[in-house]
């Protein structure tokens, strides 16, 4: 759990489960609702570089004790692009399998190909999931009326509730706040966003354009308190593979109200926070969990491991943390 001195701006760790406590906060403050914190995962892998289960069922464990609202499997942290169809299901499976209804299950189900897309989003209902997660289609960069007709497809294709995903800086694309709202308005399952855009301007115009119950996560670790300043619900994070208490306790404090606590929080992590992505995701939450015995490391190519300097700068963060 993390405990926060608003007069000193300190926060210290320590190493309890804190599932409980952090559980019945959470469902007082967001019940029955996809607020609160979801991490992306990382896709472990073995020494033959296949989906190692065991790894995954630990992980996921480890989520369940940090007090998380839920669990995004494949995912771009998943290293999703590199998974063919068969592993990409099986992932989602094994994620509903470990998560046992203790935590949600937002499965990335995204593509730049429509039919695809379905597919994927079809498997993962069949899968059990939660709810899916669909990127803007990246690379061939569609217009408005491309993206809206993508989306209402995949949406009408299930009956799952449906998180998009705007992340320009990777599809090239950015899904327009209008188009965001006539998806919303024609496909009632299309119930939130994963915002990665960068902008508190628009997490503002989303909520002032859809109103309280359509759900805004941030999609950027170190924006997520400003995000939730403004309306967001809360955030799909990466730091929480390494630290899912501190991240759920940043986003419970912000629930409440409380910036003294959460900015508190948000600057003890912001140092690991900024080396996690020195090269790249999932390189450096891979790095960090291979230093904390957690994770082999291993990444599929064309990703490719830390370099030494950024792997000395991740441990140099995490014994700041005393996670090390």
């Amino acid at each position: 759990m993390i405990k926060t001195s608003p007069k000193a701006g300190l926060v210290s760790f320590e190493s309890r489960d804190c599932s409980k406590i952090v559980q019945i906060e959470r469902s007082l403050m967001y019940p029955e609702t996809f607020a609160g914190v979801y991490t992306a995962l990382i896709t472990p892998f073995d020494n033959r570089n296949q989906f190692d289960r065991g790894r995954f069922a630990e992980q996921i464990s480890r989520q369940i004790a940090g007090g998380v609202t839920g669990i995004v499997p494949v995912g771009t942290t998943g290293e999703s692009p590199t998974l063919d169809f068969d592993e990409h299901i099986d992932v989602i499976k094994a994620a509903v399998e470990f998560a046992g209804r203790k935590v949600k299950v937002i499965a990335g189900t995204g593509g730049n190909c429509t039919k695809e897309a379905i597919f994927l989003a079809q498997s993962g209902e069949q899968a059990g999931a939660d709810a899916l997660l669909q990127v803007a289609p990246y690379y061939n960069k569609p217009s408005q009326a491309g993206l809206f007709a993508h989306f209402d497809a995949v949406a009408k294709a299930t009956r799952l509730p449906i998180f998009l995903y705007n992340i320009p800086g990777r599809c090239g694309v950015d899904i327009l706040v209008d188009t965001v709202c006539k998806l919303h308005e024609a496909n009632p399952n299309i119930m939130g966003i994963k915002e990665a855009g960068g902008s508190t301007d628009r997490v503002t115009e989303l909520r002032l354009k859809l109103g309280k119950d359509f759900v805004i996560l941030c999609g950027d670790d170190s924006l997520a308190l400003p995000f939730l300043s403004v309306g967001a619900d809360g955030v799909v994070s990466v730091v929480s593979n390494v630290v899912p208490e501190a991240v759920s306790e940043l986003v419970l404090a912000g629930a409440k109200g409380d910036f003294v606590s959460a900015r508190a929080i948000h600057m003890k992590l912001f140092p690991f926070t900024k080396s996690l992505f020195l090269e790249g995701n999932p390189v450096g939450v891979k790095c960090a969990m291979k230093q904390l015995g957690w994770d082999r490391g291993t990444l599929r190519l064309p990703m490719f491991e830390a370099s030494e300097e950024t792997a000395r700068h991740i441990q140099r963060q995490l014994v700041v943390l005393k996670l090390l």
